[in-house]
């Protein structure tokens, strides 16, 4: 168990020390790394405590700071209000609510949604970012600290599908990427005034994957590869040409990132360049995103079996078949990774089983496509009609 517990010391890189090891601060958690590092982790017999009606839709992941939940929706005929709320995680009394009107173009595939992204928080601030391009900062009592209609900046940025990708936030610098077939970019945006501190082009392509958080550096995939950015000054640490895949998002470890590439390839980054671990094409994940978990990693293949392998060198040591179809992430606490299924179906599995094992399974009875989010020993899961703390 000693490079599980490893793992837990050194996952957490946040920014800011006002979030603590139970927050969940953006799309899978701290450094995206889907993994929960807080020692109370939920058991695996969970039930619903309490759901709240949501108004519009919505595939963001809730978000957890403190005792407070956070959730995006968009609602209207054209999904034009964008509405950002608070909720108590305690017992999910609304503690606010704040609706805006796009600014940008709200057209979006029929199964995702303008409220897309996932927001995240630095622990002071809540970053709020939509499939439009619009992006809003609060405060965690709702009081609106400044906005930014990036479509006014950036005019061809967007694609016929919809934006999905997650904002991260370190050093100061909220990291935004709006990257498509015509004007695609990253932005570093300072968290106090909005401003940009530094803009890059890339690659045309569409894509949704989310950045992840390494050493201090901001890692920015696309379909070429994968980029490390200095978050402050957008200057590229190093850089991974081979290609990746523009859904899944990559997994991080102290010492690697494991890149959704020619199935799964294994780097050891470092600055000026990433030396390649071990590449197993098998390792190929769907739409959900890897995860570590101690020594092993496990991925979430395209036809709903999950795989647990070795860090070490991607050897594969069991497979499990799980109810589907399956669009969100997985995530992990201790030994139980858990999943929702698109027909709603929560699983909860035991990875120590010799050859996994969902050991339980709530049916929600709703479609759900969204990533959960892990926190003070509950679960928070969201679809377009209602949230739900399971514990």
């Amino acid at each position: 168990m000693k490079p599980f517990f490893n793992l837990l010391s050194s996952l957490i890189l946040l920014p800011s020390a006002l979030l603590s090891a139970a927050d969940w601060p953006q799309f899978r958690g701290p450094n995206a790394s889907a993994v929960s590092t807080e020692t109370k982790a939920p058991g695996p017999k969970l039930a619903a405590a309490w759901s709240i009606d949501l108004p519009g839709r919505g595939l963001s992941s809730p978000i957890v700071v403190g005792d407070k939940v956070f959730i995006t929706c968009s609602s209207g005929p054209d999904q034009a209000n964008l509405h950002v709320f608070c909720f108590s995680a305690a017992d999910g009394k609304k503690l606010w609510e704040r609706v805006m009107k796009a600014t940008g173009r709200t057209m979006a595939h029929n199964k995702t949604s303008v409220a897309a992204p996932t927001p995240c928080s630095d622990g002071k601030r809540v970053f709020a970012l939509y499939s439009s391009n619009d992006l809003f900062a609060f405060d965690l009592d709702g009081n609106l600290l400044w906005l930014r209609g990036l479509t006014y900046d950036y005019s061809n940025a967007s694609n016929s599908l919809g934006m999905s990708s997650s904002p991260v936030v370190l050093d100061e610098t909220l990291v935004v990427q709006s990257e498509n077939d015509s004007e695609s970019i990253a932005v570093g945006i300072d968290v106090v005034t909005g401003k940009n501190r530094w803009k890059k082009e890339r690659p045309k392509a569409a894509n949704w994957t989310s950045a992840v958080v390494y050493q201090n550096v901001v890692a920015l995939q696309s379909s070429k590869g994968l980029t490390g950015v200095n978050p402050k000054t957008g200057e590229i640490e190093w850089d991974y040409t081979d290609g990746a895949g523009t859904i899944p998002s990559s997994a991080v470890t102290q010492n690697a990132i494991y890149v959704p590439s020619n199935g799964l390839t294994a780097l050891a980054p470092e600055r000026g360049a990433a030396s390649q671990l071990w590449r197993a094409a098998g390792l190929k994940p769907g739409t959900g995103s890897p995860l570590v978990i101690g020594d092993s990693i496990y991925v979430l293949n395209g036809t709903g079996v999950l795989i647990k392998a070795s860090i070490a060198n991607g050897d594969e040591a069991w497979k499990l078949r799980l109810k589907g179809p399956l669009s969100g992430s997985p995530v992990a606490a201790g030994q139980y990774i858990y999943i929702v299924s698109e027909r709603g179906d929560f699983q909860v599995i035991d990875t120590t089983a010799k050859e996994g094992e969902v050991i339980h399974t709530i049916e929600l009875n709703d479609t759900l496509l969204c990533t959960p989010a892990i926190s003070n020993g509950a679960i928070f899961v969201r679809s377009d009609k209602k949230l739900w703390k399971l514990q």
